[in-house]
């Protein structure tokens, strides 16, 4: 395995993270200076995002089976490419509704090229630390709100929402398109390492078709669904949870950056113990603490218990979610990852969606927020065990498969 390289394509798939993820989550910056503008209900404006998840979910499979066919390097590269594109049309949108399919649809659908085909390239390029190298990318992701978010809030105070909208644009572009093109395909698996890894065997391969049935592939997607459920609402509705307990707008905000900060910590030590003792048995345990961590906001009010929750969940659910390439790239084949992990993806998306509505809906109907977080539990404890249940093939049928 070429060790000289490898870290690049991490730093690569962190970078182009970040400024997508970015990009994408600019829109609640903008949210007010829009409604201003243009007239939009802040409603209306909002649902891109929603839309924009869904496109999302809906593209994370359609890219990494692309990646698998043509590549990581011309995916992310076509991905960056209409990402820059699309916010540029966006800032030109006349109609909410035309602001709405474009933000939406195009914006949230080229943001999925980057998660999947880099997570499926960075597992190929590591035998070793892949845990960490996975998680180091997930970290630069999750710069996201530390950097273009604060670059979207300066730029507003300076312009109007359609030229910072532009400059974001053009931002996106002149950094995506240079990194995708350091993109590189993995070095095939030398046969000492294959025998290791398992990737040795029959040549009767295992198809897509038969992977996307198989039990732990759907294992994997119904723990990222329950899993991502668990953390959607107390990550959206919290600061609204926060500003009810009487803290000020404010000082709620800032428990977002705890968590954020919190969770560029848990991503690196998370993938650290998964190397050490292994993805499957770190991401079990991790669900289980997401679980009772969410739980603990039910029993907070002051705002320095807001931000003990905040670090706990933060550092906790940034922490798993790049366990489950790792589990997908140990047992599943190299040439149908982008594909694999690009369902994982999707999984977690439609889960990321349930939140906010879930959340609105509890609240309208008991005047607080208490179910949400006792719902969110029962959510976590069901991601727990349905992980629990995570079973590798055996080791002739993953010879065979993986080969």
């Amino acid at each position: 395995m070429n060790h000289s390289y490898r870290w690049v394509i991490v730093a690569a798939g962190g970078l182009l993270g970040c400024v997508a993820i970015g990009a994408m989550f600019s829109l609640p910056v903008f949210l007010l200076p829009m409604s201003r503008d243009t007239g939009w209900s802040v409603t209306g404006i909002s649902s891109a995002m929603t839309i924009g998840f869904l496109a999302l979910a809906a593209a994370s499979m359609v890219w990494g089976n692309l990646s698998d066919r043509f590549g990581a390097r011309p995916v992310v590269l076509a991905g960056s490419v209409i990402l820059a594109a699309s916010l540029a049309m966006a800032s030109l949108s006349e109609s909410l509704i035309g602001f709405q399919l474009v933000f939406g649809l195009l914006v949230g659908g080229a943001t999925a090229a980057v998660f999947a085909p880099m997570m499926a390239c960075v597992t190929g390029w590591f035998d070793t630390q892949r845990s960490l190298a996975v998680s180091l990318v997930s970290a630069g992701m999750g710069m996201a709100p530390m950097t273009m978010s604060p670059l979207a809030a300066w730029l507003v105070t300076v312009y109007d929402w359609r030229t910072s909208m532009l400059i974001i644009a053009g931002i996106a572009a002149a950094i995506m398109i240079p990194t995708a093109l350091l993109v590189r395909t993995p070095p095939p698996v030398a046969e000492d390492e294959a025998e290791i890894s398992g990737e040795t065997g029959s040549q009767s391969a295992m198809t897509i078709g038969e992977a996307v049935r198989s039990r732990p592939f759907v294992v994997l997607l119904v723990a990222n669904f329950f899993c991502c459920a668990t953390h959607s609402g107390p990550i959206f509705h919290t600061v609204s949870y926060a500003i009810t307990c009487g803290i000020p707008m404010i000082a709620a905000v800032t428990i977002y950056s705890v968590e954020g900060l919190a969770g560029m910590g848990g991503r690196i030590a998370f993938g650290v113990l998964g190397d050490r003792f292994g993805a499957k048995r770190v991401l079990v345990s991790g669900l289980f603490l997401q679980a009772f961590g969410v739980l603990a906001y039910v029993f907070v009010s002051q705002l320095g218990g807001f931000y003990a929750v905040a670090a706990l969940v933060g550092f906790i659910y940034a922490g798993v979610m790049p366990l489950y390439a790792v589990i997908a790239r140990e047992n599943f084949p190299m040439r149908m990852m982008g594909t694999i992990i690009g369902g994982t993806a999707m999984a977690g998306s439609l889960g990321m969606s349930t939140g906010p509505l879930v959340g609105g809906l509890i609240y309208d109907r008991f005047d607080g927020y208490a179910w949400l977080y006792i719902g969110s539990w029962g959510i976590g404890i069901a991601a727990f065990l349905i992980a629990m249940t995570f079973r590798p093939f055996p080791r002739t049928e993953r010879r065979e498969a993986l080969a």
